[in-house]
């Protein structure tokens, strides 16, 4: 009879280990989903952000032209 004693044993304690991992499982699907949830959140802030910089790039006077700046130039260096 012990022999089944142990089985008995060993059966139940698997039963228990399996319980354990099932609720750990649902946790970490838990903790899964809502690291999902804030992953898509950054996402669209980030999203949101570079919108609002292209939209303030766009509103930047444009650069400007080489011949512009020509009056501005230094003399050449008089090395000989």
């Amino acid at each position: 009879m012990s022999r089944i004693e142990d089985l008995t044993d060993r059966v139940e304690r698997l039963l228990l280990r399996h319980e354990e991992l099932q609720r750990t499982n649902a946790l970490l699907q838990q903790q899964l989903q809502v690291t999902t949830q804030e992953r898509d959140s950054l996402r669209a802030r980030l999203s949101a952000a570079r919108a609002r910089i292209d939209t303030l790039i766009d509103k930047l006077p444009a650069p400007a032209s080489a011949t512009a700046g020509e009056d501005d130039e230094l003399p050449p260096d008089d090395r000989a």
